[in-house]
């Protein structure tokens, strides 16, 4: 018990102290996983043989992700993604085990080694990319959609490579690769829950073990069909049923059932059980207990993930790495590159955009856990060699530690170049406004469409073409171009212009356009978005006349929603909500003095003691109002004077 204990706490603690430290540095909690996995394996040679063990159980977390992912698909979603799903999918799966098996038939002894070698090396890392892309809020965008894609094809090509492999097989090496040490010291790098089951013969039973094709077909759409209708018509009475007892408990059990039985199942019938709990999960999406399902399966989802990623860095074999060092880099880059590339092409014919394309390519650059568990079986079926095994099981691995850094790229050097040329080509603009509003996100369309109903001239501009779209689709006109340069903002009449909007998402470049616009046009109107507090500052500093926070506006009115559907009275609500205001704008106002942009909030001690003091004090604010703002409209709605329209219209 006390060993168990002490892996337990090796493994959490290298994961509490690493993924902190990779966040803070910028290197993503991917990276920090993988990182903690390398120092407690092969450097410090904290944890041992019991890496194998953990990785098989954490590889769950896989199963885990696709059954979240697909709880956000709807059904009509995943019909419209047909295209990229049969299409790119196909096609990068085809291209890339075609171009990878073809260059190493020119180093390999047979041809059926390369041919297997292609295929495992085609395949990408489902865990890492999609937690990156959810990390970094990139799922939603066109080239994480795209990989999405992409790697659910992979997931679901997993099953006929796993019936092909077999067929590859050659005597000169079956001796070998019989050997019980060949498979094991590979499978010992890795493998993917999708099919784990598969790959560990005999490891558990099979319903399909010696069954004719035709039957093999009629149990696989049975099982595939059990899925789905049980999903959609048995899984809402038992969650219904569970929900009655009001046990948390019992839902979380019941949802973690659900995963794992249909994880089972698949794996009964030799199908992956990541693409059977997607199926479920879409299934599932319409189901009005998804946000429940959600919230219980993702905590277990976020610590077998991290603890598959740890046994990923800690199944490295440095010695081997050491021993082929140039070889097992070679392999590793040239793989990467030439995925690399078909990638990028692929991204072109598919026709997507630039920020969109180098993140569709970089992403899916690397080999995936997926290819472990083929890797295993094409060595235990004399496909593949123990000694190639080895190398490609290291390429894998590393492939999958580089994907990180790829994505740091992508962050830092890819696009900040795409935002500097995305000014070309711009729209020609052809009008001019009295209000330049620079963004066409929800922030900026709102502003835009009280202005234009108010009678108001404006010229819209954003540096995102598909924003662009979007708002001439609704008939609303706007103009694609980085609203920093200086013809643009001349074509658009920012001489004559009386005031300026800044409503673009990138904090930065927000900050930098209020500076040239103060320094440029000191007699313009600046008003700008601000994201919080500290942007807030920066903005004023910058030269911004009036900066206002997004969400304090609407956060301050749901408020007062809710204190009047508790049953306060509408207009006690008003006062409440205006003394509110005025207490917080008296508050931005005192802490602008103290406010240091050098230093870290947490740091600035005069600071925090002032917001503790102001913070204090809004707890007065009822009492006062029932004391120093009391009056006797507070029964009821006064009347208004007579003739008050009058004057309004005068």
């Amino acid at each position: 018990m006390g060993a168990v204990l002490f892996q337990v706490i090796v493994y959490l603690g290298a994961a509490v102290i690493a993924v902190p430290v990779a966040k803070r540095l910028g290197l993503g909690s991917v990276l920090g996983y993988l990182i903690a996995g390398i120092v407690i394996g092969p450097v410090f040679h904290i944890v041992g043989s019991e890496t194998e063990q953990l990785q098989h159980f954490a590889e769950f977390g896989v199963v885990m992700m696709l059954f979240l992912v697909g709880l956000e698909l709807k059904p009509q979603l995943l019909w419209q993604m047909r295209a990229r799903l049969l299409g790119l999918g196909g096609l990068q799966v085809l291209a890339t085990a075609g171009a990878i098996a073809a260059v190493g038939v020119l180093f390999l002894a047979h041809w059926q080694t390369a041919l297997a070698a292609g295929l495992l090396l085609a395949l990408s890392s489902t865990a890492i990319v999609l937690q990156t892309l959810s990390e970094k809020g990139l799922m939603r965008t066109d080239g994480g959609r795209a990989g999405f894609a992409v790697l659910l094809f992979q997931d679901i090509a997993v099953i006929p490579m796993l019936a092909v492999i077999p067929l590859l097989a050659f005597p000169e090496i079956a001796q070998v690769a019989q050997h019980p040490a060949g498979a094991g010291e590979v499978a010992a790098h890795g493998g993917a829950a999708a099919g784990q089951g598969v790959a560990d013969h005999g490891a558990a039973r099979s319903l399909v073990d010696g069954l004719p094709g035709w039957a093999y077909t009629l149990v696989v759409l049975g099982a595939v069909a059990a899925v789905v209708l049980g999903g959609h018509f048995l899984s809402r009475p038992l969650f219904r049923f569970i929900a009655a007892s009001n046990l948390r408990e019992s839902f979380t059990a019941a949802a973690l059932f659900l995963v794992v039985g249909i994880a089972l199942l698949m794996t009964l019938v030799d199908l992956s059980p990541a693409l059977g709990t997607f199926l479920a999960g879409v299934v599932l999406a319409d189901s009005e207990f998804r946000h429940e399902l959600e919230s219980d399966i993702e905590p277990f989802k976020g610590l077998l993930l991290g603890l598959f990623f740890i046994t990923v860095g800690a199944g490295i074999d440095f010695g081997v790495l050491f021993a082929e060092l140039a070889t097992v880099l070679g392999l590793t880059l040239g793989v990467m590159a030439v995925k690399g590339a078909l990638l990028f092409g692929l991204g072109r014919l598919f026709h997507l955009r630039a920020a969109d394309h180098w993140l569709f390519t970089l992403s899916l650059a690397q080999a995936g856990e997926f290819g472990f568990v083929l890797l295993a079986f094409s060595t235990q079926n004399a496909v593949i060699p123990p000694e190639l095994a080895k190398l490609l099981s290291l390429v894998i691995a590393l492939s999958m530690l580089l994907t990180p850094v790829l994505f740091i790229g992508y962050d830092r050097l890819v696009l900040p170049r795409l935002r500097g040329d995305a000014a070309q080509p711009t729209d020609s603009i052809d009008e001019q406004g009295s209000v330049i509003i620079a963004g066409a996100g929800r922030f900026g369309q709102v502003v835009n469409r009280l202005l234009v109903a108010a009678g108001v001239r404006t010229v819209v501009l954003d540096h995102d073409a598909g924003i662009v779209e979007r708002m001439r689709r609704i008939g609303i006109r706007s103009y694609f171009g980085d609203a920093s340069r200086p013809d643009l903002l001349h074509a658009a009449g920012i001489g004559q212009a009386t005031a300026f909007v800044v409503a673009i998402d990138d904090r930065d470049r927000a900050v930098a356009l209020v500076e040239y616009l103060r320094r440029e046009f000191p007699q313009l109107r600046i008003l700008a978005r601000a994201f919080d507090v500290d942007h807030l500052y920066l903005l004023r500093t910058a030269g911004a006349d009036l900066a206002l926070r997004e969400v304090f506006d609407a956060s301050l009115e749901l408020g007062a929603a809710t204190l009047r559907a508790l049953g306060r009275h509408p207009f006690a609500v008003e006062k409440l909500r205006r003394a509110f205001h005025m207490h917080d704008l008296e508050t931005l106002e005192e802490l602008c003095e103290l406010w240091d942009h050098d230093l870290e909030f947490s740091k600035n001690r005069a600071l925090l003691e002032r917001v503790r003091a102001r913070t204090a004090e809004e707890l007065t604010l009822i009492a006062r109002d029932r004391t120093l703002l009391h009056d006797r409209t507070e029964r009821g709605w006064t009347p208004p004077p007579k003739g008050y329209t009058d004057a309004m219209d005068g």
